[in-house]
This record gives C-alpha cells, sequence and structure tokens, in this order.
C-alpha cells in the first residue's frame, strides 16, 4: 500500500511558487488547504492509503521514488501540476 497527499494546481508557476513555499518552512497541510484543487484539500491535501496501480502513471512513479516524508518536485498529469509527499 502506499500512502500520500498531495497539492494540485492548474498553472505551473503557482506550483513553482508553492514549492518555494514549501522550501521556506511553510505547512504542505495549510497550503494544499488554501490553493490545492483537488477534492483532498479539505484533509491538507491527504490522499490516504491505496494500492499500486491506482494513480495514473506518472504521479505513482514520483510517488514510489520519494521516501516516506519526502516532498517531490513539481509532477504534471492530465489533471494539472502536482506536488506530492510520500506520507
Amino acid at each position: 500500500m502506499l500512502k500520500a497527499s498531495h497539492i494540485l494546481v492548474e498553472h505551473e508557476y503557482e506550483a513553482k511558487d508553492l514549492m518555494k513555499k514549501i522550501s521556506e518552512g511553510k505547512s504542505f497541510e495549510e497550503l494544499a488547504k488554501d490553493f490545492s484543487l483537488c477534492p483532498s484539500s479539505k484533509s491538507g491535501g491527504s490522499l490516504g492509503e491505496f494500492p499500486e496501480g491506482r494513480m495514473v502513471p506518472r504521479f505513482e512513479k514520483a510517488l514510489i521514488s520519494l521516501k516516506s516524508g519526502e516532498v517531490s518536485g513539481i509532477v504534471r498529469t492530465q489533471f494539472g501540476y502536482h506536488i506530492i509527499r510520500r506520507d
């Protein structure tokens, strides 16, 4: 099982701005609540646990490459631009 949180935005410039805020120590959960387009924003971006193969390949590949607690770079999918954290 995989466990992740993410922030989803429409534009790359938004994702870059959020990456900067994360690097400055801003709360991932608060940024997800304030900016993410995904319904998971209500829970701080948490997608909970899910089996491998459930997410789109580009998202899952980025997630699997992360260690627990680590945040990805910007990942583009057909849904938009994601910042992913492995939980």
